[in-house]
């Protein structure tokens, strides 16, 4: 289907129709080889409330975005490789029904259709999709995902202290790390995430000293990489001294960083070819 429709005119058209939706706020969608094959409205589950979002399914990416208009304008565009994607299927809740989590290295969402058979669609052709292109390009399934972002309404306390409670004078605040809600004391630090952004992100106080003894590890295997190295060339010994660093001050969480609020045996997604 994908190399029957790609460089016709219809697929084209459809393109083209898609793009002047998003008008100028969109970046262009017509690339060679490239076909759009569905396109549907998910119901994404946002910071503070569920929100309807239009998809559409490329074979090599997936598109998104707010509905001004439906059918004639959208904007907010967001563009995920689907070389990027692993899908898992959620449980149904009180609120949402039909659920499956889209995740990525840069970030990971919930999305719900509006039917069981709309979201078998979906995960039925995203997968597809995924798999055709990383047999194309030889790649390997990504490993390392964003963690999505728990909703403001899951909780009234914060995750980490579990003292603080949250007001209209008290902000939520997410660490972008383990995606948990917290409050301004628990996420004062910054760290570095190159594979989410240039810039440091908020993260939570123990996702911060997780991060720092990560960085502390791996400077001390590329110290023992480059000291033999170092030692011919230099001609000198190591040192022998305790590198052991071990923090004794560590308290226990009440909300552990590997606790999974997003896991199941069922998915999220829906499809309108």
């Amino acid at each position: 289907m994908m190399d029957h429709l790609a460089n016709t005119e219809i697929n084209s058209q459809r393109i083209a129709a898609v793009e002047n939706c998003f008008g100028a706020s969109g970046q262009p969608l017509a690339l060679p080889g490239r076909v759009l094959l569905g396109e549907g409205i998910l119901t994404k589950e946002c910071r503070k409330k569920p929100k309807p979002r239009i998809f559409f399914l490329f074979n090599d990416i997936l598109v998104y975005g707010s509905i001004v208009i439906n059918k004639r304008k959208y904007n907010s565009q967001h563009i995920i490789p689907l070389e990027d994607v692993t899908l898992e299927t959620l449980p149904d809740t009180l609120q949402m029904k039909n659920r499956w989590m889209i995740k990525t290295s840069k970030k990971s969402f919930v999305v719900s259709a509006a039917s069981l058979t709309e979201r078998k669609e979906w995960i039925s052709h995203l997968e597809e999709c995924i798999k055709h292109l990383l047999t194309k390009t030889g790649r390997q399934p990504c490993t390392e995902h964003a963690a999505p972002w728990i909703p403001d309404k899951a909780t009234d306390i914060c995750m980490r202290c579990t003292q603080t409670k949250f007001s209209t004078l008290t902000r939520r605040h997410h660490c972008r790390k383990c995606g948990f809600v917290v409050c301004a004391d628990c996420s004062k630090q910054r760290f570095l995430m190159p594979r989410l952004s240039p810039k440091p992100l908020r993260v939570c106080n123990l996702c911060y000293r997780q991060l720092l003894a990560d960085k502390k590890k791996e400077a001390e295997a590329d110290r023992r990489q480059t000291e033999p190295i170092r030692s011919a060339i230099q001609g000198y010994e190591p040192s022998s001294g305790d590198d052991s660093d071990k923090s004794d001050d560590e308290k226990a969480e009440q909300w552990p960083a590997d606790t999974e609020f997003y896991t199941s045996e069922v998915s999220w997604s829906s499809f309108h070819s």
